[in-house]
């Protein structure tokens, strides 16, 4: 499709009123899903310090480790192939902002911070796939 084909489709919804997505942009996100799933070491630097495990169903996990399983109002600040960050907000409960790195899909490097039970928190790890999931 030619730009300026392109141009005045967006410029056409626009003017109509509706939601136009982008040509040509991929699932959001979608970085988190190509990671492999099954169980994953986090070994935490800094004064952390530490590992845990945790058997990741989801790469979208990663991104409220301080708040899992809350329902998270998200904000996407960057997305791309190799990196993303995001903010979010849990009514109530605290919130984060993480930014994930991948190097391959089984090595990520992330940082995050917010707050959580009123109290804050900032850690960066890496996070390695080692096997399968025990469960």
């Amino acid at each position: 499709m030619k730009q300026g084909l392109k141009a005045a489709i967006v410029v056409a919804g626009l003017s109509a009123g509706i939601a136009v997505p982008a040509l040509g942009q991929g699932t959001a996100l979608a970085m988190l899903d190509r990671l492999d799933r099954g169980d994953w070491e986090m070994r935490f630097r800094g004064s952390d310090g530490g590992t845990r495990r945790i058997c990741l169903k989801d790469g979208r996990s990663f991104i409220q480790l301080r708040h899992p399983g809350e329902k998270c109002r998200r904000v996407i600040v960057e997305d791309n192939a190799t990196e993303i960050t995001v903010q979010y907000t849990c009514p109530g409960r605290g919130y984060g902002r993480t930014q994930i790195r991948r190097e391959t899909s089984r090595l990520v490097q992330i940082d995050s911070q917010g707050i959580a039970n009123g109290l804050p928190f900032a850690f960066a790890a890496e996070a390695r796939r080692v096997g399968d999931c025990s469960k």
